[in-house]
């Protein structure tokens, strides 16, 4: 026990009661609680079990991770005639994810480690502040913290093989979701004193999944991105430039959507077609067409003879702003005019001159 710095000289620390101690000697470390709560929710978030795990904690884990349903999950991949068989949840990301809620928990709170099982889902959460600041900063440096909350219990569970202290547990969590093809591990740090880490068990985009298999050479960095793009989560300003200048990504913030070099890769062309923008061109002869047959229009006829065609990526507004922008680019070019109103409110759009394709 001493050599495995569970104990000290020989007698019990508060590090042996968590990890090996008796239920009963929980009371020993009062007011700090050694304690895991499971708790199962239906598709309602109703709860409808729920079971509370006590010391000795290198037992629990098992003990929890036996009360999750890890039921088999099948996809299929594109070219296959039978279907990828995994387990929702890989029992190393889910033991991993346990056993550093117990080695991070801020015990000087006395509140409870908790796991929370959904339909596709669970969500671990521990109470402390997330000391290293942000989880790609742990991946991006991969090396040992510089400071731990609870050194002597960190130091214990290596030496009885639960976690490693070179820094690259978190690291080995994203690329193993990455090679299953699944979500990327989703760490909520809102709270300033409680880490959130859910792990989904389920395909979210189809899209995305089918590219992971297609492009296995991209990096970690641009897949926990392009994660964050198909669960519609905020881009940096920094992994915006860099997917756009990969032209990984299409759209505009925060109507993101997976570009013609994925899709083409991943066999999603005709979705991608559906939801990119046409060129200017293709919509300007539309207005054309429409003047030629009708001899004028007004702003409402040439929002319903676009609207509906005009990417799925942008919104309602944005869809607007972008038909104004088309129209005054025609007018600036002298290709339409408006009559009858001001700046083209209450208007009527008529051609000017004839409209050449090339025209911008």
């Amino acid at each position: 026990m001493n050599k495995a710095k569970v104990c000290i000289g020989g007698k019990i620390t508060r590090t042996a009661i968590v990890l090996l101690g008796n239920t009963e000697a929980e009371h020993y470390l009062s007011p700090a609680c050694a304690r895991i709560t499971w708790v199962l929710r239906d598709a309602k978030a109703m709860e409808q079990d729920y079971r509370h795990f006590g010391p000795p904690l290198i037992l629990a884990v098992n003990e929890v991770f036996a009360k999750i349903r890890n039921l088999t999950y099948r996809y299929m991949p594109d070219g296959s005639l039978f279907p990828n068989e995994v387990t929702k949840y890989d029992p190393w990301v889910m033991r991993e994810s346990l056993h550093n809620c117990i080695a991070h928990q801020d015990y000087t709170q006395g509140g409870h480690i908790n796991v929370v099982e959904e339909q596709d889902s669970v969500l671990f959460t521990n109470l402390g502040e997330f000391l290293p600041g942000s989880v790609e900063e742990v991946i991006r440096r991969d090396a040992p913290p510089e400071l731990y909350r609870n050194r002597f219990l960190a130091d214990a569970m290596v030496n009885l093989n639960m976690i490693d202290t070179i820094g690259s547990g978190i690291k080995r969590m994203f690329v193993t979701q990455r090679q299953r093809n699944f979500p990327m591990p989703d760490y909520d740090l809102s709270e300033p004193q409680r880490v959130k880490l859910c792990i989904i068990g389920r395909v979210i985009d189809e899209r995305y999944t089918r590219m992971l298999i297609a492009l296995p050479d991209l990096d970690l960095f641009e897949v926990i991105a392009l994660d964050k793009v198909q669960k519609r989560k905020h881009l940096t300003d920094q992994e915006f430039k860099s997917l756009k200048t990969r032209r990984l990504i299409e759209g505009r913030r925060p109507n993101l959507f997976v570009s013609a070099q994925v899709a083409a890769a991943t066999e999603t062309k005709a979705d991608y077609i559906r939801k990119r923008a046409f060129d200017k061109a293709h919509f300007k002869q539309m207005i054309v067409a429409y003047l030629e047959k009708f001899g004028e229009a007004k702003r409402m006829d040439i929002d319903k003879l676009l609207l509906s065609k005009i990417s799925d990526a942008l919104d309602s507004g944005q869809k607007k702003n972008f038909i104004m922008n088309l129209l005054q680019e025609m007018r600036r070019a002298e290709t339409l005019k408006p009559i009858g109103g001001k700046r083209g409110k209450g208007a009527k759009w008529v051609l000017h001159k004839p409209f050449s394709e090339g025209q911008t």
